[in-house]
């Protein structure tokens, strides 16, 4: 059976849920995977009223969609960073407060202990999200690196992000981080940096999303198959790459959707990524879980590019086949 099909509402936040559940089934989706943003899905609610996870099922059932996963990515950022005036644009109120940076962070790690637990009452398995780093200002070693810096980044995740999954682990829910530029994981040999100083505990894993691993040169199939028993949800999500001989995959400090970037996002499909072989790859470590079209691009209408996304991962996922394509011909 092939897998269901989900929008990420995180780019239409701007959106009432009520009106964008009427869109995402006319578009062609199954289901939802709701942002803890805008109105999608408000932690602090969910776990204080008795009628929002009722009203916010009924919602949902009555335009014929699920919602498998919900996600607190803005939140989650704040846990480890190093918190500076660009969080006050991407936190809540409550979370920003004084802005002081410990307190940041301290809120942001109950927040998403809360999260954990709204995702359990709303009957969500999956919380994806980011966590943060402090030390992804350190990616370049220069003025040098010293190995112990690496490792007290690491042990500051691992301080701040136990015991947030203890209480993923006490409600039965599980935590997916996207691996990602400015995450404590942005590639192959830092995500086992992470889920080691983690204690590879399998609360923790990973919301697959490709389109960070393609303009890094990263082969999504190769970590795909690195961390088959981690990989918790998926995105659909593409990149593509614009070196010229003038631009770089650092993008210059140029914004998204500017032609001078050495890469940018767009739409699953129109790009350059072979999602053939990962799809392919998702089957042969027995993924079943949703395929959550995570959709930006800067050049293109998003109602159009969400109904041409859908149709696009319906038209290349497939069940794998459960014979041998030469059974036909056996003697024995």
């Amino acid at each position: 059976m092939a897998r269901p099909v989900t929008l990420f509402t995180g780019q239409w936040a701007d959106m009432p849920l009520a009106e964008l559940v009427v869109k995402a089934k006319a578009f062609g989706y199954d289901g939802l995977e709701l942002a803890c943003w805008g109105d999608h899905f408000e932690v602090g609610k969910a776990l204080s009223d008795p009628n929002y996870i009722p009203a916010k099922k009924a919602l949902l059932e009555k335009h014929g969609l699920k919602c498998y996963a919900i996600s607190n990515h803005l939140v989650g950022q704040a846990v480890c960073d190093n918190i500076d005036e660009r969080h006050k644009s991407i936190l809540p109120p409550h979370i920003w407060g004084d802005g002081s940076p410990e307190g940041v962070r301290q809120r942001a790690a109950k927040e998403m202990m809360d999260t954990a637990r709204a995702a359990a009452k709303f009957g969500v398995k999956v919380v994806n999200g980011f966590t943060g780093s402090s030390i992804w200002h350190l990616i370049y070693s220069f003025p040098p690196n010293t190995p112990a810096m690496i490792e007290a980044g690491y042990a500051d995740f691992a301080k701040r992000w136990n015991p947030i999954i203890d209480v993923f682990d006490q409600v039965g829910v599980k935590f997916a981080l996207e691996v990602h530029p400015t995450e404590i994981a942005y590639d192959i040999y830092t995500t086992e940096l992470a889920l080691n100083a983690i204690g590879n505990r399998p609360g923790f894993g990973i919301n697959f999303d490709p389109s960070h691993l393609y303009h890094q040169f990263i082969d999504s199939v190769a970590f795909v198959e690195r961390f088959a028993d981690r990989i918790y949800h998926v995105h659909v999500k593409e990149s593509f790459r614009n070196l010229n001989g003038q631009t770089s995959i650092l993008a210059s400090h140029i914004n998204f959707g500017d032609p001078r970037r050495g890469w940018d996002f767009i739409s699953p499909g129109r790009g350059d990524m072979a999602w053939g072989p990962i799809f392919r790859a998702l089957n042969r470590i027995n993924y079943s879980g949703p395929l959550s079209v995570e959709w930006e691009d800067m050049s293109m209408d998003r109602e159009y590019g969400a109904t041409d996304a859908c149709a696009f991962v319906r038209r290349n996922d497939f069940t794998p086949s459960n014979v041998q394509f030469d059974a036909a011909f056996s003697r024995d």
